[in-house]
């Protein structure tokens, strides 16, 4: 990476990451919200702006479920989550938390000394924390790693997981956030020098 593309990296992974991970009304997540209701952000994000036109609506959009239920029901539950953020459910046949992928990441964390600071006791693999360990990586200046991260644990089922998410969302701020989501990650991929692992999706 070049310096400039470092930031743009570390600056997108961490916005990303903190709207899937942290709940809208929390502190990391409500400077992001107001941004992107305000359409703040499309001048500060690196992709075209042709690409990013079309999702300027989805985020300014009324929409009488309240956001912060929104990502209740998407990403925490109580009812069946229509897109798990967590790898394992896409990668181990069996659909299950903790699955092998997630034994196999903290076996690579450990192998490279990372010690990742959750704020929420779940695993490792969740598309949202797993988004802040790249940012976090990439800012400590591990480039190595961060890309080792993202071409075996967090590309091979992201895409999938992306589609459902925004496909199943209901709600026009998650569906535009799925969405650029995709776009961005699909830019990394394209200039990530190590080739993205193959791997089986169960759902």
């Amino acid at each position: 990476m070049t310096e400039t593309s470092r930031e743009s990296f570390i600056f997108t992974a961490r916005v990303l990451g903190a709207l899937f991970y942290y709940p809208p009304d929390s502190e990391p997540a409500t400077p992001l919200i107001a941004a992107f209701t305000q359409g703040a952000w499309a001048t500060q994000w690196p992709l075209p702006s042709h690409a990013l036109a079309p999702l300027m609506a989805g985020f300014t959009a009324h929409c009488e479920e309240p956001l912060a239920a929104s990502w209740q029901r998407l990403l925490i539950g109580p009812l069946a989550l229509p897109a798990p953020p967590w790898g394992s459910v896409w990668l181990d046949k069996e659909s299950v938390l903790f699955g092998d992928s997630t034994l196999a990441l903290r076996q690579w964390m450990r192998d490279n000394d990372i010690a990742f600071q959750r704020q929420q006791d779940e695993p490792e693999d969740h598309f949202g924390a797993l988004l802040l360990m790249a940012a976090w990586l990439a800012e400590q200046g591990n480039i190595p790693a961060c890309d080792q991260l993202l071409a075996w644990h967090l590309l091979p089922w992201s895409g999938r997981f992306l589609h459902v998410f925004s496909e199943e969302a209901r709600h026009p701020f998650w569906h535009a956030l799925g969405q650029l989501a995709q776009l961005t990650l699909v830019d990394w991929q394209s200039r990530l020098l190590v080739p993205v692992a193959q791997k089986s999706l169960f759902r």
